[in-house]
């Protein structure tokens, strides 16, 4: 006699791996981070410190992976509020009602007010004027002639300016805006600086948004304004909603120093852009997704119940998991031969911007700024190249959005 025997279920994989530190490294030039590419090689799930905060979290690498968490609503941002998380940070206060840690449905109740004067449609309207402020910008390169820095001419006022107007800026408060800007995605100084360089901007963006109550105007702040005023939204979620917008700026300098310093140190990649301005795109995407434009992860999220990832992990209820979009756009399975960039790679549907509903939600203004600086650089400086030795360019230091702190350029 014989008694049949049944198959055990495949195991789940249990929290076996080994929790690894991943240090804030300063990371030279467009150097992929050495820790992140032993993190992919250990595994598509793995375990990670980071240098403040309380104890571990998981790291979802591979693409597949890093689309759910970011989709998933099992997955909550706004749980990680009320805990303290390993993080990047050295300071973590969440401003309460900041659409970056609201969940469904709040989240979509937060972006109604803003959503117009990020569309398409918008993006169009202030496309001229973004490039009047840019020519002016360039006029006074080209007016003093070379060598000029990139960085503290043009990268840094651009975008700065372009966001202050759509925000809503007075020119007489962008200069303080920006400092506290900056002060905020260092991780120099410490919690005390970076405390009072929130302290300073919330606090004046409260003042802006009471103060445009009544405004009938389409930038940012008196698009809150009137929101508040009508009872959509409080005016604490006002004030959470335009702090990461206003900060935005930042990212375009340093995702754009850092095409640019491919672009001036791989001569045959600014010749192909010569050559061919009209398919200048798709080559903006592929550099999106090759830069490593970040330090270590971004915001974590918090498992609301048990949920199986893509190799068997199981993601017990409770455990902070973060994503690293910068390791999900070298995943192989989505993208041959992925630490080559490849400028007619199609499809090419990079992460650069983020998954799922906290998708950049400056996302196509930030696309506009960075295709007018390439063109109108490439365009009106003739053989723009480096004024220095590629190895002499300083880069930023303790920041959490990776670039050069300077570009000197001569043409």
């Amino acid at each position: 006699m014989t008694t049949d025997i049944p198959t055990p279920a495949a195991p789940v994989r249990e929290a076996v791996a080994p929790v690894r530190d991943w240090p804030a490294v300063d990371l030279e030039g467009t150097e992929f981070d050495p820790v992140l590419a032993a993190l992919m090689r250990e595994g598509p799930v793995t375990r990670i410190r980071l240098p403040y905060g309380e104890g571990w979290a998981w790291l979802a690498t591979r693409y597949e992976d890093v689309r759910t968490v970011t989709n998933d609503p099992r997955f909550s941002r706004a749980e990680v509020t009320r805990r303290q998380v390993t993080r990047l940070a050295p300071h973590f206060r969440p401003r309460p009602g900041s659409l970056a840690w609201a969940d469904q449905p709040d989240h979509n109740r937060l972006r109604k007010p803003i959503a117009g004067a990020f569309t398409t449609a918008a993006m169009k309207r202030l496309r001229p004027r973004a490039q009047e402020i840019l020519d002016e910008l360039v006029d006074g390169v080209v007016r003093d002639g070379p060598p000029a820095d990139l960085i503290e001419r043009v990268l840094e006022p651009f975008p700065i300016t372009v966001v202050s107007e759509v925000m809503g800026v007075p020119d007489a408060d962008r200069e303080r805006v920006h400092a506290w800007t900056r002060q905020i995605i260092s991780t120099s100084g410490g919690a005390e600086a970076a405390d009072a360089a929130k302290q300073g901007l919330y606090g004046w963006i409260t003042e802006t948004v009471r103060a445009r109550a009544g405004s009938s105007g389409d930038d940012v702040y008196s698009l809150l304004g009137g929101a508040v005023a009508r009872g959509e939204i409080g005016e604490e979620e006002a004030v959470g909603l335009a702090g990461p917008l206003q900060i935005g700026g930042e990212a375009v300098t340093h995702n754009c120093g850092q095409m640019l310093f491919l672009m001036l140190t791989r001569p045959e990649l600014t010749a192909w852009l010569r050559e061919r301005p009209v398919e200048r795109g798709p080559v903006l995407d592929e550099l999106l997704r090759w830069i490593p434009h970040r330090s270590t992860v971004g915001l974590a999220r918090i498992a609301l119940e048990d949920v199986e990832l893509s190799d068997g992990t199981r993601i017990p209820a409770g455990d902070p998991v973060y994503v690293s979009y910068l390791a999900a756009n070298r995943d192989p399975a989505v993208f041959a031969d992925p630490d080559r960039i490849v400028t007619d790679r199609d499809p090419n549907p990079h992460l650069a911007f983020g998954n799922g509903p906290h998708y950049c939600t400056g996302a196509v203004l930030a696309r506009l700024q960075t295709e007018l600086l390439v063109d109108t650089l490439l365009d009106r400086l003739p053989e723009l190249r480096l004024a220095v030795p590629a190895e002499e360019v300083k880069w930023r230091r303790k920041t959490m959005i990776r670039g050069p702190l300077t570009l000197p350029a001569a043409w």
